[in-house]
């Protein structure tokens, strides 16, 4: 909430209330923090994402479009070594099998 990703109505006793949208909105949240953004790119992004009240607030800019890019770029990279260190342990896993 600080950061500006979720937004809540607050009650008279000062308790946080989040609309029902707000459920996808942070499960997309995680999802992007565990491919490796940073909040303030989320904070960009995050208007150009359709929500499950319709559809996006904002167009993103060339320059966030660079910047995904290059995101996208990174994790197709970390997947090629994942899949290539699971391969390695595959063939360890069935040599120690024999």
């Amino acid at each position: 909430e600080k950061q500006g990703l979720l937004a809540a109505e607050r009650t008279p006793g000062g308790h946080r209330e989040y609309a029902e949208a707000a459920v996808d909105r942070v499960i997309r949240i995680q999802e992007l923090y565990a491919a490796g953004l940073c909040s303030s790119k989320i904070a960009q992004l995050l208007p150009c994402m359709r929500d499950g009240d319709g559809g996006p607030s904002a167009v993103a800019t060339p320059r966030l479009l660079a910047d995904l890019t290059a995101e996208r770029a990174r994790i197709d990279r970390t997947i090629t070594d994942l899949l290539r260190s699971r391969d390695t342990l595959d063939e360890v896993i069935d040599a120690a099998r024999g």
